[in-house]
C-alpha cells in the first residue's frame, strides 16, 4: 500500500503541476492584460490559486516521497494537497486525475497496516 502511495502522490503531484502552470500563467496573463480578463472571464480569488498552484504539487509529492516511511505524515500531506487543488480548481476534465490519484494516495497511505517506526517522531 505504502508504495502505491507513493506511486499515485507524485505522479498526481506532477499532474497537479501541469495544472499549477496553466491557473498561474492565466492568472498572470489576465493581470498584466484587463482585454484577456474581459473576454475569457477573470478570476475570483486569484491570490489563492496562485498559492495552490504552488503548495499543491509540492505537498503531493513530497507527501509521496514520505509514504514509504512516515505513512501518517506523508498522507495527511497528500490528503491536504487534494483538497487544496479541488478548493482552488474545482473538479473538471484537467483536475479529476491530479485530485483522484493524491486523494487515493493519501487514503492508502493513511490505511497502511504497519505502523511506522516505534521511535518517536521528534
Amino acid at each position: 500500500m505504502r508504495n502505491a502511495a507513493k506511486t499515485l502522490g507524485i505522479i498526481g503531484g506532477i499532474i497537479g503541476m501541469i495544472v499549477g502552470f496553466f491557473s498561474f500563467g492565466y492568472i498572470t496573463l489576465t493581470e498584466n492584460h484587463r482585454e484577456v480578463a474581459e473576454f475569457f472571464g477573470a478570476v475570483t480569488n486569484p491570490e489563492f490559486i496562485k498559492i495552490a498552484s504552488f503548495l499543491g504539487p509540492i505537498l503531493a509529492i513530497a507527501g509521496g516521497a514520505m509514504a514509504v516511511h512516515r505513512a501518517l505524515v506523508g498522507g495527511i500531506l497528500m490528503l491536504v494537497s487534494a483538497g487544496m487543488m479541488y478548493a482552488a480548481f474545482g473538479f473538471g476534465f484537467a483536475t479529476m486525475f491530479p485530485i483522484g490519484m493524491v486523494g487515493l494516495a493519501g487514503v492508502l497511505a493513511l490505511a497502511a497496516g504497519k505502523p511506522d517506526e516505534e521511535k518517536a517522531h521528534f
